[in-house]
């Protein structure tokens, strides 16, 4: 029993966040992927990108790397979230 409230109040707390988020975000927000084969490249891209929006709400990076033949391919890239 205590299992099931426990389970409960953390329903009802998730469920509040998500529409919170959904109504303060979820309507506006838009998304940009951006990648280059350089980090100074992905760095000049996404501040000529943020010079035009309004309202940033985060930016995740990622960065790989494969292996072709000798080569090393590099890929930099950021997904932007905005208003």
């Amino acid at each position: 029993m205590w299992e099931d409230k426990k389970i409960k109040k953390l329903y009802k707390t998730t469920e509040l966040f998500l529409s919170f988020f959904y109504t303060n975000y979820g309507d506006f927000m838009k998304v940009k992927v951006i990648d280059e084969s350089h980090e100074l490249d992905l760095e000049k891209s996404i501040n000529t990108f943020l010079e035009g929006i309004s309202e940033l709400i985060d930016i995740k990076f990622s960065t790989s790397v494969s292996v072709f033949g000798e080569e090393q391919i590099f890929c930099f890239s950021a997904l932007i979230l905005y208003k």
